[in-house]
């Protein structure tokens, strides 16, 4: 059977925070891979602000290098809202032969009380939680808990310091900063 940590998210853009917590995670859990899940449109969040061919892309870049990342496109290629026990049960009945771990900060742990079937979901995979600042790792369910290095990084700030024509270097890969000054992406036009 395989191990596969899930990593989802707007990815917009996607930054070495998203790395280290793949990386840690995987390798503390001993998993045989870490899928990326960009989601065309977040349930909980507001709008992305690039598109999701762009998202995809960034993502590639991003973890590109690593033979133990790959993206999944399932909730790009849904379009519109996608919720997790979707995507899982979709995933689950593709890959009959996985063990999904699915990778949240702390700051969703608290939320998951109010995630889609959040009972069934537990059915379909383990929750894996990791730490975040200004939240506890505290929840009703059962939880892994991974302790990762916390760095300060936020795709937020990454776009608000793009905006400020401020370097984002060691805060995304090469790939990505390459990527967003071809594009100009999150620079106001």
């Amino acid at each position: 059977m395989k191990r596969i940590g899930i990593l989802g998210g707007t990815f917009d853009p996607p930054h070495m925070g998203h790395l280290l917590i793949a990386e840690e995670v995987r390798e503390e859990l001993d998993l045989d891979g870490i899928w990326f899940i960009p989601s065309y449109e977040p349930p909980h969040k507001q709008q992305a602000r690039v598109d999701s061919k762009a998202r995809v892309e960034m993502v590639e870049r991003a973890i590109s290098g690593n033979s133990y990342f790959r993206i999944n496109t399932i909730e790009v290629n849904r379009l519109g809202k996608s919720y997790t026990f979707d995507t899982m049960k979709a995933l689950n009945d593709e890959h009959p032969d996985a063990e999904f771990y699915f990778i949240i900060g702390a700051d969703m742990v608290e939320y998951l009380p109010h995630w889609k079937h959040i009972d069934a979901l537990l059915d379909l995979v383990t929750f894996v939680g990791v730490k975040r600042k200004g939240y506890e790792l505290k929840a009703n369910y059962s939880i892994l808990e991974v302790d990762v290095p916390l760095i300060e990084l936020s795709s937020t700030d990454i776009r608000q310091r793009v905006l400020e024509h401020k370097s984002v270097r060691y805060m995304v890969t090469s790939g990505v900063e390459a990527y967003l000054k071809e594009k100009r992406l999150y620079e106001e036009r």
